[in-house]
């Protein structure tokens, strides 16, 4: 069953019993998933530029918009305009396809990946995952890129606290840490 049939059949009426609502509305949901790759030290390089919005265009299957600075910051040596990342934001179809294979397929291939911590779920119930090496994505393959990036993952959701983000999270199928107490 796709991501997006088991959320409508079965863990919207789970999330509705548990979290008591009268309507199955107001269970959480997805809003939009963002991907972001900041340049930093490859800030000059301008070959790198394309091989990350060629990656990011992959990995989501949409092209990447470039993100620029806003203020000029000297200790950084950035100027207003200049180009400092890119980042993709997935809606509907795409986002539930994207979560489905991080959850599936890029978590497990992650070198030592023991889980997600819980604390990594803000108060309004969004997740922001980050890693260290892209090549955990089947659709990257390491003999062909020649950068090695790492990027952040920010799952927004519909949820009003963290309880609910968390429950949310954890019905979807991502891998988090568990603690014994």
């Amino acid at each position: 069953m796709r991501l997006k049939e088991k959320y409508q059949k079965t863990i919207v009426p789970e999330m509705a019993k548990e979290l008591d609502f009268k309507n199955a509305h107001l269970a959480p949901r997805l809003a939009k998933v963002v991907i972001n790759v900041g340049f930093g030290k490859h800030l000059k390089e301008k070959d790198f530029a394309a091989g990350v919005e060629s990656s990011l265009g992959k990995i989501s299957g949409q092209k990447a918009v470039f993100t620029k600075a806003k203020k000029s910051i000297s200790a950084f040596k950035i100027r207003e305009g200049q180009i400092i990342g890119a980042k993709v934001t997935l809606r509907g179809k795409k986002m539930y396809d994207f979560v489905e294979r991080l959850v599936n397929i890029t978590f497990p291939r992650v070198r030592d990946f023991r889980g997600i911590d819980d604390k990594a779920v803000d108060r309004n119930g969004n997740l922001t995952v980050g890693l260290k090496d892209c090549s955990c994505f089947p659709e990257i393959r390491v003999e062909d890129s020649e950068d090695i990036f790492g990027l952040e993952i920010c799952l927004a959701t519909s949820a009003l606290d963290r309880k609910a983000g968390l429950l949310l999270f954890r019905q979807i199928g991502f891998p988090f840490k568990s603690v014994n107490k």
